[in-house]
């Protein structure tokens, strides 16, 4: 009989699990605390690592001809002066593959098409499990319960199977920034560019198309900078759109939906599951946005997950397989992610102008091979058989 896996949250991370683990013989239940399968219209860059999983998982080619891969930009200051103009190379030349600029509804529904709707228990939040050898048994927020031979933790950075495994952890760790984010239709202000980024003392905003007419932005502020009696996003970004170009201005209007978090992450863990339950993505390894590889590390997890689970292995010692491979890559990205965040947020004047200097001067290709090695670094051996 096939083994059945229990898998809470159906995000990226945990669609990306329910396929991989299908394709290794696996039948998969996922749990979803919201009403309906939706993802909001934010956007997010989808790395080489990434397109290599998504092609295991069979649904890289729908992602790309979703997305937009970025071949030129700007560096601006706030006030629209050019600092630097780049001509991208092709990803495939530099990186080894592809790279796009998709909205995060293009992914999470071609993952979300590729499972089916029947694997899913909308309105369903898993609040807590029971292990019991082999077995594992997660009970809903309804009162439901289902049981299973493997539970997947897949619920995001504040996981409900993460705490009852690590009950004595801290809350996430703030970073020091606020970010708004939205997305808009105005693809055509940024004329002949795929995107913009504006540097400032405290802040960081990229404008950078994801389809044809869609541009996904985001303005990352210093806590010191936004009003400390708002998070509402709108009225953050109206206290902020003053201090920026024309071109933001334009972009950001047009923008329907927002949303607005104090970015955070937390310590690596030691171990992240036990038995046969294990977490995945933000559960297990919540990134800052400066790595660019939050979703693509939920998705090498979950490609990982299905690689090592195949053939009839032992769930517990192929979880233990899983987490050798990858708590290292994933501790080394929270720990950059973190030095990044704090060379973005600072508000030195000093510090701000040496770190302008230093992007002005980078070359391009430089700043491309960092970007690969990194992307080399972050990722796994997807194309090993399951």
């Amino acid at each position: 009989m096939k083994r059945t896996a229990l898998i809470a949250g159906a995000g990226i991370g945990g669609l990306s699990a329910a396929i991989a683990l299908r394709q290794a013989g696996w039948n998969v239940r996922l749990f979803e605390r919201a009403a309906a399968a939706r993802e909001l219209g934010f956007g997010l860059g989808v790395a080489p690592n990434a397109i290599a999983a998504l092609r295991r998982l069979g649904v890289a080619d729908v992602v790309l001809a979703r997305g937009f891969a970025p071949t030129r930009g700007e560096l601006r200051r706030m006030d629209g002066t050019v600092l630097k103009r780049l001509e991208l190379p092709a990803a495939e030349e530099v990186l080894g593959g592809p790279m796009v600029v998709a909205l995060r509804p293009a992914l999470h529904g071609a993952l979300l098409e590729a499972t089916g709707l029947d694997a899913i228990t909308f309105r369903s939040e898993v609040t807590g499990f029971t292990a019991d050898g082999d077995r594992v048994a997660v009970r809903t927020a309804s009162g439901h319960t289902a049981e299973g031979d493997l539970l997947i933790g897949a619920d995001g950075t504040g996981s409900v199977i993460r705490r009852a495994l690590h009950p004595s952890e801290p809350p996430p760790r703030p970073c020091g920034i606020i970010a708004v984010r939205g997305a808009s239709t105005a693809a055509h202000h940024l004329g002949d560019l795929s995107g913009v980024m504006y540097l400032g003392p405290g802040l960081e905003s990229v404008l950078v198309r994801a389809g044809v007419t869609g541009v996904y932005w985001f303005l990352s502020l210093a806590r010191e900078l936004v009003p400390s009696d708002t998070r509402d996003p709108a009225a953050i970004l109206a206290h902020m759109t003053p201090r920026l170009d024309a071109t933001f201005r334009a972009v950001t209007s047009n923008t329907e939906e927002l949303r607005c978090d104090e970015l955070v992450d937390r310590d690596p863990l030691p171990r992240w599951g036990e038995g046969v339950v294990t977490l995945l993505g933000d559960a297990a390894h919540p990134l800052l946005p400066h790595t660019g590889q939050g979703a693509a590390q939920a998705i090498v997890d979950a490609v990982t997950l299905g690689r090592v689970l195949g053939d009839g292995a032992n769930v517990a010692d192929a979880l233990q397989t899983y987490e050798r491979e990858r708590r290292p890559k994933t501790a080394a990205l929270v720990a950059q992610g973190r030095r990044t965040a704090r060379v973005m947020r600072t508000t030195n004047p000093i510090a701000c102008r040496l770190r302008e200097i230093a992007i002005r001067l980078a070359p391009v290709e430089l700043t491309v091979k960092l970007y690969a090695r990194l992307n080399r670094r972050a990722g796994t051996d997807v194309t090993r058989p399951t």
